[in-house]
């Protein structure tokens, strides 16, 4: 699709947010004196609103599984080539890795300190669990009925005795485990690795067939999404009540300032110690780049105004800025993990399941995992998003209330992508440079 539809695409989804939020809003108020419309709004959510978020919602369920093995397997096998650069890749993929790591870890603890799902009291998030069905509630006593944290807990959370039961569930009322798939598809793409050259690039062709084709289902839900999301929200809000609408709003804050602080807090310190940049200098130096991705939402269609910053304007070297930058488009997602780890702790708050350190913990490396996996389309991190919601016993369904909120989200986390590639490639580029045979000391 290109980047005009897009962008109108969810221009329409948040006007609908907003739109659902405000008819849900001037119904209470309604109903606050006439307690009968209140009844006739909330059956009439129940009778027709609902299915026609769950068309919506379940398309995207029905990706979940395929896309996950897919993109992550595709992703994993790709590494064979790589490994071969040496220094240069090593150093990447570790700044990759932290970069997503440190973005994520962020996110967790302000969602942790704000607590925005905690505002909701008990009887709503009651009324919230019932709202999506018997399937919500044996995932919530599941749940409950776990194990504490062990090794052999562990061993069987990745590693079932039954891959595709695991994988399939065990009704048509449920989705099924993620973790096993997760590592599965990373052991296809580390044999794919060992393959010769033209098996290798098949398996790898097919798998990328496979991750276009379900990206197209994406599309195809996205475009229900200006009518899905708010039929969700007015029918979440007329019988739930006030609660969610401040509980969205601390959300988005939350998001949105945590987001802000790790491209210009975290990333200024990388700037700082590991390069050869003021980091005031660096964003100036930028910020046309920060402001197409800002304006995009995509990190692909950026691409040529990095590349061409980091050439023109930073003076980075084409051979490490032709690498890191491409690379880090489709791998470091810093904005995207941070997202993807806020809404599952948001979830969770809202329907009352805690999350431990040792889930939390958890919850980061897959995050990290999933960020890579995303599709690079907007909205392409809902089906992880709802794979990581499954993986924790958290509704998926619940991903409904967030959505409405993520164009904003999604330009912003699209900035912190972009920047943190290009912060990063100036890193690499400043390392590969003092490391040189004769070169002076950054």
């Amino acid at each position: 699709m290109a980047a005009g539809v897009d962008s109108q695409l969810a221009n329409r989804i948040l006007l609908g947010l907003l739109g659902g939020a405000v008819a849900g809003a001037l119904t209470l108020l309604v109903g606050a004196g006439s307690p009968a419309v209140l009844e006739a709004a909330r059956s009439f959510a129940v009778t027709v609103l609902d299915p026609i978020g769950q068309v919506f919602l379940r398309l995207l369920f029905f990706v979940v599984m395929p896309l996950v093995f897919a993109s992550l397997a595709a992703g994993v096998s790709q590494l064979g080539d790589l490994a071969r650069l040496g220094p240069l890749s090593v150093r990447t993929f570790t700044l990759f890795f932290l970069n997503m790591s440190i973005a994520c870890a962020l996110g967790l603890l302000m969602m942790n300190v704000l607590q925005p799902g905690a505002v909701i009291d008990g009887d709503t998030k009651t009324r919230l669990i019932e709202q999506y069905g018997d399937a919500s509630g044996k995932l919530i006593e599941k749940q409950a009925a776990q194990p504490d944290m062990s090794f052999t807990t562990v061993v069987d959370m990745f590693m079932p005795r039954n891959l595709i039961g695991a994988i399939t569930g065990h009704d048509r009322a449920t989705l099924g485990e993620v973790l096993p798939l997760i590592l599965f598809a990373i052991l296809v793409g580390a044999a794919a690795i060992q393959l010769g050259g033209r098996r290798r690039e098949q398996l790898q062709s097919g798998l990328e067939l496979v991750t276009e084709l379900m990206t197209g289902i994406v599309r195809f839900a996205l475009r229900l999404a200006p009518y899905a999301v708010p039929a969700m929200i007015y029918s979440v809000v007329v019988k739930v009540g006030w609660d969610i609408l401040i509980a969205l709003g601390l959300f988005v804050v939350g998001c949105l300032a945590v987001m802000v602080l790790h491209l210009f807090g975290t990333m200024s310190l990388w700037l700082k110690l590991f390069s050869r940049y003021r980091p005031l200098d660096f964003w100036r130096r930028i910020r046309p780049v920060l402001v197409t991705a800002f304006s995009t939402s995509s990190s692909s269609a950026t691409l040529p105004a990095a590349l061409a910053s980091a050439r023109d304007e930073l003076g980075i070297r084409p051979t490490t800025a032709g690498f890191v930058l491409p690379l880090g488009t489709t791998m470091n997602m810093a904005g995207t993990a941070l997202y993807e780890g806020c809404v599952v702790l948001f979830v969770a708050q809202v329907f009352g399941i805690p999350l431990d350190l040792g889930q939390q913990l958890t919850l980061l490396l897959l995050a990290v995992l999933g960020a890579v996996a995303a599709a690079g389309i907007p909205g392409g991190s809902l089906p992880i998003i709802a794979g990581l919601l499954i993986t924790f016993g958290i509704p998926p369904e619940g991903i409904g209330i967030v959505l409405g909120a993520d164009r904003l989200l999604d330009m912003t986390r699209t900035m912190v992508n972009v920047g943190a590639d290009m912060a990063t490639t100036a890193v690499v580029d400043s390392l590969e440079h003092k490391d040189a045979p004769g070169s002076a000391s950054a």
